[in-house]
């Protein structure tokens, strides 16, 4: 076990030590002992890449010549209702066991942790005693699958607390409190490797959640303009290729814009600048456009080199206007966003896109096995390939008019093709419903792309079937994969007898990878 009276403090030279490399051009491997469960709460953004909220999270461990090494991680958020705990403790330690026997190393043990801030009116200490069942929950079914749990930590209010201290009046009930970000021993030795703890992901995740000011409204109606002149042509088969290549030709013409731009500085601000290069009816023409299934797979091609930010940027652009009744079409933009950033090595983006796109539809195959195969620690180079090869045999597509168009620049001219209706304004002869309004919202119709045939059906709101009773889904379970070693890694590993140790590599990437 770890040495819960062991306190945190200065580090001996020790803690951080190199060894040479056993081949090949400069690589270095940093070794770290953790030794108290200070060091283990601290150690935890590191693990994850960033900084859980309301997160359950568990660890594995490995055995390595009698030294622990960390291996997968898988993170849930904490149900709302107490009487889901049990199930999602299962799922969380099922998934985490199940991914690592899949990639061939099924862990010996496990670390627990529970994340949440307080409440209006509680304390740490409250929601210490709060998700002690929880952590209780997710111990036992760690060792239902034969897994124990040697520590289990829970960290609210900047303190910690452990729920395996054996030793009576050793922890304070009010807690311990986390050291100053960035100054642990494992911070160094981060910061030694090049790697960067993110914020929260709520933070990563406002990049691509819809607008919630005025500008959602006029987004809407834009969408619902579009749609009246878009729609029709893309149900056409021969109107249809035609749209498609204006698409993907308007996406270049973005994507080129948004290489040129000014630079900023930090994530809002460089928002806010991508927000202001796109109008309205390109952001419309774009997502309907990208509704077409072989259109989206166009699009993916644009996964590497020079194209690969600007495209990044562009599909979390788009996903931010999928606001009001539009919020299912964000799963296409989702899925590409999720993509390029799992291709371009950043695979906590990735897995937040894709779920986010699962949670906006449940049914959408592209996001579904992306996000199966970064959970798995697949490696991105095999469906590279193909989309280089799919690219190289299509035919190339009208290049995109060198001179940007203002925003606001509408993909096709609305006299070029008639307005959608519904079948109720083919049957009577009432005035025809003006775009933007209420009566046009209602009477829209949508385009999702068929994933066994992409041939997209058009459908009404009111003839989505639901279930009667329909079940509630469980969330995905974020799973961390293996990392491949780069030239810079942090292990930790004991230093002397007795010690619980483990071993954290990271991944190229930038975030900490395992093997597990």
């Amino acid at each position: 076990m770890t040495h819960h009276s062991e306190t945190t403090g200065p580090f001996d030279s020790n803690d951080i030590s190199a060894q040479e490399p056993p081949t090949g051009p400069a690589e270095h491997t940093t070794q770290v002992t953790l030794r108290t469960p200070a060091e283990l709460a601290d150690a935890l953004p590191y693990l994850l890449g960033y900084r859980p909220e309301d997160s359950m999270v568990l660890v594995a461990l490995h055995d390595h010549a009698g030294r622990g090494r960390f291996g997968g991680r898988a993170r849930l958020g904490i149900p709302a209702n107490d009487e889901d705990w049990e199930a999602a403790a299962r799922q969380l330690a099922r998934g985490l066991v199940t991914g690592s026997e899949r990639r061939g190393g099924r862990p010996e043990r496990m670390v627990a942790y529970v994340c949440q801030e307080p409440g209006p009116g509680e304390s740490g200490r409250d929601v210490k005693h709060r998700l002690g069942r929880l952590a209780h929950l997710m111990r036992i079914e760690c060792g239902n699958l034969d897994v124990p749990v040697i520590e289990a930590l829970c960290i609210s209010d900047g303190r910690f607390w452990s729920y395996c201290c054996p030793v009576e009046d050793c922890c304070p009930e009010d807690g311990s409190p986390m050291g100053l970000p960035g100054t642990s021993v494992l911070a160094a030795a981060a910061t030694y490797a090049g790697l960067q703890v993110r914020g929260t992901l709520k933070d990563l995740r406002a990049r691509l959640q819809p607008w919630e000011t005025s500008a959602a409204l006029e987004q809407e109606i834009a969408l619902d303009a579009v749609g009246m002149h878009l729609v029709p042509r893309m149900l056409d088969e021969t109107a249809r290729v035609e749209v498609a290549q204006e698409t993907i030709a308007l996406a270049e013409l973005i994507i080129s814009r948004y290489a040129t731009a000014a630079a900023a500085c930090g994530a809002r601000p460089a928002d806010v600048r991508d927000d202001g290069l796109l109008g309205d009816d390109e952001a419309a023409a774009l997502i309907l456009g990208l509704q077409d299934r072989t259109t989206r797979d166009k699009a993916a091609a644009w996964m590497e080199g020079d194209e690969a930010g600007p495209a990044l940027r562009l599909w979390r652009a788009l996903a931010r206007r999928c606001v009001g009744p539009y919020g299912e079409h964000a799963a296409a933009p989702l899925t590409l966003a999720g993509w390029v950033a799992w291709s371009m090595g950043d695979e906590l983006e990735a897995r937040e896109a894709l779920a986010m796109a699962l949670a906006a539809d449940p049914d959408y195959l592209f996001a579904r096995l992306l996000h199966q195969a970064c959970n798995d620690g697949l490696d991105p180079e095999a469906v590279r390939r193909c989309l280089r090869v799919d690219r190289v045999e299509r035919p190339t597509t009208q290049p995109a008019s060198k001179t940007a168009p203002a925003p606001g620049t509408v993909l096709a001219e609305p006299s070029q093709t008639p307005p959608l209706t519904s079948a109720t304004d083919r049957q009577d002869s009432g005035p025809r419903v003006e775009p933007g309004s209420r009566k046009a919202t209602q009477r829209r119709r949508r385009v999702r792309s068929d994933e066994e045939g992409g041939r997209p059906t058009a459908r009404t709101k009111r003839d989505r079937r639901r279930p009667a009773h329909p079940r509630p889904r469980t969330a995905p379970t974020d799973t961390t994969g293996p990392g491949t070693r780069g030239p810079a890694a942090t292990r930790t590993r004991a230093a002397a007898p007795g010690d619980t140790t483990f071993d954290c590599p990271p991944s190229d990437s930038g975030q900490p990878g395992g093997d597990g």
